[in-house]
């Protein structure tokens, strides 16, 4: 593979004026504004869509970090497009991209060169949108990517602690593509070519709009209608009501529109598409990506997202487990849809001819890295289920859960003599691997990819993320209960033990979700000390929209049983339960015991200090805040 220096610059989509005039195009199709900086890979969004609209035959440029501070030439730099300005904040929520659980201002942006915050606004989408309508009032906007996918419908927005309409309403945008954007898109990209404006496309799935007029039956699908927008800001249980309606029909096959009355206006979202299969993941996987970042940025520093992706390989999408923190399923599907491995075997050869590759894979993964070519046995049973996950409470008897195709891909690519070590990265689904919650394993596909895994493919440790120890905590949470976790470990290290290695467990966990009571941390930091653990990687939990925790978090109730449930809000409350998962810190020893004596649970201060204070002087509280890590997926 030539160098980024060697590559003539057209070999990326045009983010400047000079290079739209040197490809000689005097008007560009489509306009893409982004969030992040431009990184030309199959894991960045952007270059996806841009790649798509390229492979239609589209002129089309990318506006990568727009300043809205100024005088917005930015936006202004590329002229009117012909058919459509496209806008997304980014790989993530701009909100999550900016702030910690405890609302602080994070100081680095993992999108941005130089690892640099500052470059893109809050609520992004919004803003670019705004700015482009005032601007080209005339032309259509299209919005997507997660921050619009999220927000399609009356969401509660953590940060700014309110329930907010449709991201169609605030931000003055034509219509939402929402979820995995290849197949509205390509749809959309020809009917508009066609003569068709962008305003009058209403048929094609898995995109919303609003309509000033009223909204009549359709030909071919179901309606269902949720309570308004008005309506959830007087009745909290409306507004979780509401979302009950909209995970079932997100996780339908065959799927309803939903209806949402807005003030005078009608949200409209049409169906989502079937779950792409092989043949449409390798197309958009195989588009002609550079696989690196646009050549502006090389004097800024590195893009931290693309040095942690650039010697990865992602192989499926979407994930079917269905977690109520999570939102994954919610805008890549609960379906996975997985490439074929001829497509990944080419991706990974061409990751050996990167001129920086010394021979090591950093991820062979996905959303769960284990999850490859895993779907129903039956697929009329699944296009009859509106389960919000196929393993949760227990794994469904139609689902395919064999890790053969998996551990075949794993064995072909370490027999590739450019390969010294091929890892995976991801989290595991460790739930898969135990024979008393997955009993799929007559065959031993599970002892096989776990002696592959353990053996080839852990680059020092593995994560996984069992996420709390309570059992009241994790159904809430749609998590197995911590005793399967015990299994898995007990398997993990016998084969450790077997080959003589050391390579350490890191799991995962949450403080403050919906269900956790106080104890239930105690208790959560007394059985993962019983284990060994002195937990680091930690997470405090942030209401996201469009999960069922976060309907708990700003309704109090489960929206599925409309019954209380309690979750710790105030940041007292919350850095309270994060300050158990350090109880081998001397600052966190004496308050510890004290709140513990206050609960009467003398029995769990004994299990996690002992009988003796070892400082009975020493009368410091714990620290105000400490910092926690955020997870790759």
């Amino acid at each position: 593979m030539i160098t980024v220096r060697e590559r003539p610059i057209t070999s990326w989509l045009p983010i400047t004026k000079k290079e739209v005039e040197q490809r000689g195009w005097e008007q560009l199709d489509v306009i893409l504004i982004s969030g992040d900086a431009y990184v030309d890979h199959p894991s960045f969004g952007t270059a996806v869509i841009g790649r798509i609209i390229e492979s239609e035959g589209f002129k089309i440029g990318i506006i990568p970090q727009p300043n809205w501070r100024d005088d917005l030439r930015d936006f202004k730099k590329m002229g009117k497009p012909k058919y459509f300005f496209g806008v997304t904040a980014g790989c993530m929520d701009s909100m999550v991209n900016h702030y910690t659980a405890n609302k602080r201002l994070r100081s680095n942006d993992s999108y941005t060169p130089g690892g640099e915050a500052g470059f893109r606004p809050d609520y992004a989408t919004t803003v670019y949108t705004k700015i482009l309508k005032e601007i080209y009032p005339d032309v259509p906007v299209l919005i997507g990517g997660i921050e619009a996918s999220l927000r399609r419908v009356t969401h509660y927005d953590y940060w700014k602690d309110q329930l907010m309409p449709t991201i169609l309403e605030d931000s003055g945008a034509d219509m939402l593509v929402y979820g995995m954007g290849e197949q509205p898109l390509r749809d959309i990209l020809r009917m508009v070519k066609s003569g068709t404006p962008l305003s009058e496309v209403r048929n094609v799935n898995q995109i919303a709009y609003l309509d000033d007029m009223p909204v009549t039956a359709h030909e071919k699908w179901e309606t269902v209608e949720l309570s308004s927008h008005e309506i959830c800001l007087e009745d909290k249980m409306k507004y979780a009501s509401n979302f009950k309606i909209v995970e079932v029909e997100s996780n339908k096959w065959q799927a309803n529109r939903i209806l949402q009355k807005v003030g005078d206006k009608t949200l409209v979202i049409n169906p989502p598409f079937k779950t792409m299969d092989e043949e449409e993941m390798d197309k958009s996987f195989d588009l002609p990506y550079t696989r690196m970042p646009h050549p502006k940025y090389k004097n800024r520093g590195p893009i931290p997202a693309y040095e942690m992706i650039k010697f990865s390989v992602n192989m499926h999408r979407g994930c079917f487990g269905g977690c109520s923190f999570c939102t994954i399923s919610a805008h890549q599907g609960k379906f996975v849809a997985s490439r074929s491995e001829e497509s990944i075997m080419k991706e990974v050869k061409q990751i050996t001819e990167h001129p920086e590759f010394k021979g090591y894979i950093s991820d062979l993964g996905g959303p769960s890295a284990n999850m490859y070519r895993m779907k129903g046995k039956d697929e009329a049973i699944c296009a009859r289920c509106q389960a919000p996950s196929c393993i949760n409470p227990v794994i469904c008897s139609n689902l395919d859960t064999s890790h053969k195709p998996l551990t075949n891909i794993y064995k072909k690519v370490d027999a590739l003599p450019e390969i010294k070590k091929a890892f995976v990265g991801s989290g595991v689904r460790y739930d898969l691997l135990v024979d008393d919650f997955n009993k799929n394993n007559q065959d031993g596909n599970h002892d096989e990819y776990m002696e592959q895994l353990v053996t080839r493919h852990v680059s020092g440790r593995l994560k996984v993320a069992p996420e709390h120890t309570s059992d009241a905590t994790l159904k809430i949470m749609r998590k197995p209960g911590f005793k399967y976790f015990r299994k898995f470990k007990e398997k993990y290290d016998k084969i450790q033990e077997k080959h003589g290695l050391n390579q350490p467990l890191i799991p995962y966990f949450i403080s403050s979700h919906p269900g956790c009571e106080e104890q239930d941390m105690a208790n959560l930091a007394a059985e993962t000390k019983d284990l060994g653990f002195r937990l680091e990687q930690v997470q405090d939990f942030t209401p996201t929209p469009m999960t069922v925790a976060e309907v708990i978090y700003y309704t109090g109730v489960h929206p599925y049983t409309l019954q209380p449930v309690h979750t710790a809000k105030t940041k007292e409350e919350k850095q309270i339960q994060n300050n158990y998962f350090f109880w081998y810190k001397n600052e966190f020893k004496s308050w510890i015991r004290e709140r513990l004596t206050k609960l009467k649970r003398p029995d769990l201060a004994q299990q996690l200090l002992g009988d003796v204070n070892p400082n009975p002087k020493k009368k410091d509280g714990p620290r105000k805040d400490y910092t926690t890590y955020k997870r790759k997926w």
